[in-house]
């Protein structure tokens, strides 16, 4: 029996990536999540956000996946609504390379991702800290339950 070698072929290029192109990215921080956009090639569109160590914003930028990670897990977000085609996500995500807007409560990295996936910004960890605030505010308020009699 004759055995022939056969070159290996490598893998497609998708099969290497460690996320699908256009994936909505999160990383934990420090009391919160970052977010990204998956461009390929290991690299991922973000939001840099507020530095503390420069006191100043930072553009959206594309940077390596682990300048992203930072040192830290990074996991697809599957939950996200997804209005576009990934290519177009990409495109969307670079169209504001360079862009520094930052704002924590209404531009910023969950925003950006969020408006690169479906055209709508909105970040659901400031909805969730505008409902505790207003829940607090109010929480202290007596409140009139079925049944109860002033």
């Amino acid at each position: 029996m004759n055995a022939t070698a056969r070159p290996v072929t490598p893998p497609p290029a998708a099969a290497r990536e460690p996320f699908a192109i256009g994936t909505h990215l999160v990383t934990p921080r420090r009391g919160y999540t970052h977010h990204g956009i998956y461009a390929g090639g290991g690299r991922v569109v973000h939001y840099a956000g507020w530095s503390r160590a420069a006191l100043a914003r930072r553009p959206v930028e594309e940077v390596s996946l682990a300048e992203f990670a930072d040192g830290r897990g990074v996991a697809a977000r599957a939950d996200s609504p997804r209005r576009f085609a990934a290519a177009e996500v990409v495109a969307r995500a670079r169209s504001r390379l360079g862009e520094n807007r930052y704002r924590i409560a209404s531009n910023n990295c969950e925003h950006f991702c969020h408006w690169c996936l479906s055209g709508e910004s909105r970040s659901a960890q400031i909805e969730r800290l505008l409902g505790w605030l207003v829940g607090a505010a109010w929480g202290g308020v007596p409140r009139l339950h079925a049944g109860a009699t002033r």
